[in-house]
């Protein structure tokens, strides 16, 4: 399954791995060559694709009628093609250049910055002088407990601010690395992804009604037409629409507004807000990196991840031509990618259930079409020799009076000799009344007795020996017992008889 690494919009909030990260003012997610005053992470993971991001609160209501307020300000999509896009995203969010960024992998502006708040972060974990007494090694303690976990706050100098741990810190031990996979979009296939908090029937439900809202959102420019690339299911009840817009020209012909130009749009505050009206809480672009984006991605790892982790991951990858490593920080972001893998389970399940009753139906048209085969080759036959009959019949009435031709003499001489032949006892006729006899025999024996055969696996007859021989031994101990039991009845019975006599002897 594929996970967006993608750029944030310039909204308040956290950027990091899958929503993890540290609070930045604005962030994007991977900023190749951009400044910036605080690293941020990966991008949110919450759908698949790679691209820019961006997260919003769900809406109150659902529906794709007014798109609320806004509408009369905004331009149409047409209208701002070409003109406007210097301070957009460019291409997902990579080389473009933005006062306020935080690229993963961008050249750090304050380096020194940094240095003193990683020098902060050791003293929290060290050699805290907040107390000056022996409570300053428990609250040295107390702050590692929070690095490992990747919450809280690092008091260590009364003059100096405590260190906010975060789950990008290095110290933070829940980080794992998995996979993801690689999109294959183009930014020209104009494909850009709506995340819908709504399920994905009621998605579909008002598909019609979606894409007309989505049309005036556009600026009910009649040249663009809004196209749905497909709807998909996502955890939590949140569904994906992939969207395409294709502009007309006047001259008649068409093209598709390209991604990163439609995602800008959409970006707009005004544009934003209607989208939010709609019920959309993130949208995203779905676009593929280029031969050094990739390599400048796998070269870096990303922030608070072990570079050695990161290497053995870059390693482990069991398909580096179609996958990338993707780091999860956080209990929350196993959870998302669990759910995620469920959903697409349950998916993988659906169409696997779908193609067994596809191979089924299949298999009950095979055998009905050799049954008619074979019925049809019996008909055929009966029909050979239905018409061999007619032109016989045909032929003894077309030769009738006429005296036998030299031809026909010949071929009667061959059809005697063929007969002779087969009557012969020596010859076929012979052979074949031998074989019907070996035939009907075979038949006889096998009615009378059965011909199944049975192979036993080596391990149960070495259990069935086993048994067989516990059998065994149980039946000699109870041969043993019933012996030993009939001499005692022998010896009861013989002492009875002494008795009696004993008693006779006395009476006379």
């Amino acid at each position: 399954m594929a996970f967006s690494f993608g750029g944030g919009a310039n909204t308040a909030g956290s950027s990091g791995f899958g929503s993890f990260g540290a609070k930045t003012t604005a962030s994007t997610g991977f900023g190749f060559g951009t400044t910036t005053t605080a690293a941020s992470g990966f991008g949110s993971l919450a759908a698949p694709g790679f691209g820019t991001t961006t997260t919003a609160a769900p809406s109150a209501g659902f529906g794709f009628g007014a798109t609320g307020t806004g509408a009369t300000t905004s331009t149409g999509l047409g209208t701002s093609l070409g003109t406007g896009l210097g301070t957009g995203l460019g291409f997902g969010g990579f080389n473009t250049q933005q006062q306020t960024s935080g690229g993963l992998f961008g050249q750090l502006a304050q380096a020194p910055v940094q240095s003193n708040q990683l020098i902060n972060t050791a003293s929290a974990l060290s050699a805290p002088t907040l107390l000056g007494d022996e409570r300053d090694a428990i609250l040295a303690k107390w702050n590692q407990l929070q690095a490992f976990w990747g919450t809280g706050k690092g008091y260590f100098n009364n003059s100096i601010p405590p260190v906010d741990f975060t789950q990008e810190n290095p110290f933070c031990r829940f980080k794992a690395v998995g996979f993801s996979c690689i999109p294959g979009s183009k930014d020209e296939d104009g494909l850009v992804i709506l995340a819908f908090n709504r399920k994905e029937d009621d998605i579909r439900n008002l598909q019609q009604q979606l894409v007309e809202a989505l049309h005036k959102v556009l600026g009910g420019n009649q040249t663009l037409t809004v196209n749905v690339e497909g709807v998909k299911a996502l955890p939590d009840d949140q569904t994906e629409v992939l969207i395409y817009v294709v502009e007309r020209s006047p001259n008649g012909t068409s093209k598709r507004i390209p991604a990163t130009t439609l995602f800008n749009y959409v970006e707009q505050a005004n544009i934003k807000n209607q989208l939010l009206q709609l019920g959309v809480v993130r949208t995203l672009t779905r676009t593929e990196l280029s031969p050094a984006q990739l390599k400048q991605l796998l070269q870096n790892p990303p922030a608070g991840v072990d570079p050695i982790i990161w290497e053995q991951a870059k390693v482990d990858n069991p398909d580096a031509e179609n996958l990338i490593p993707v780091p999860m920080v956080g209990f929350k972001e196993l959870l998302r990618r669990l759910k995620i893998q469920e959903q697409m389970t349950k998916q993988h399940q659906t169409r696997m259930d779908i193609i067994s009753e596809d191979i089924s139906e299949l298999q009950k048209n095979q055998a009905t079409t050799v049954a008619k085969i074979a019925q049809y080759r019996r008909k055929l036959m009966d029909l050979s020799h239905r018409v061999l009959q007619v032109l016989i019949k045909q032929e003894i009435q077309r030769k009738s009076g006429y005296a036998i031709q030299v031809d026909e003499e010949h071929l009667r001489v061959q059809l005697d000799t063929i007969q002779s032949e087969l009557n012969a006892p020596t010859q076929f006729k012979g052979r074949l009344n031998e074989l019907m006899s070996q035939v009907r025999m075979q038949n006889h024996f096998g009615a009378s007795r059965s011909e199944e055969r049975y192979s036993i696996d080596a391990d149960l007859l070495r259990e069935i020996k086993q048994h067989l021989k516990q059998q065994q031994e149980g039946l000699s101990h109870l041969i043993s017992v019933v012996k030993d039991d009939v001499e005692d009845i022998k010896l009861i019975e013989h002492g009875l008889h002494d008795s009696i006599h004993t008693r006779g002897g006395t009476f006379s």
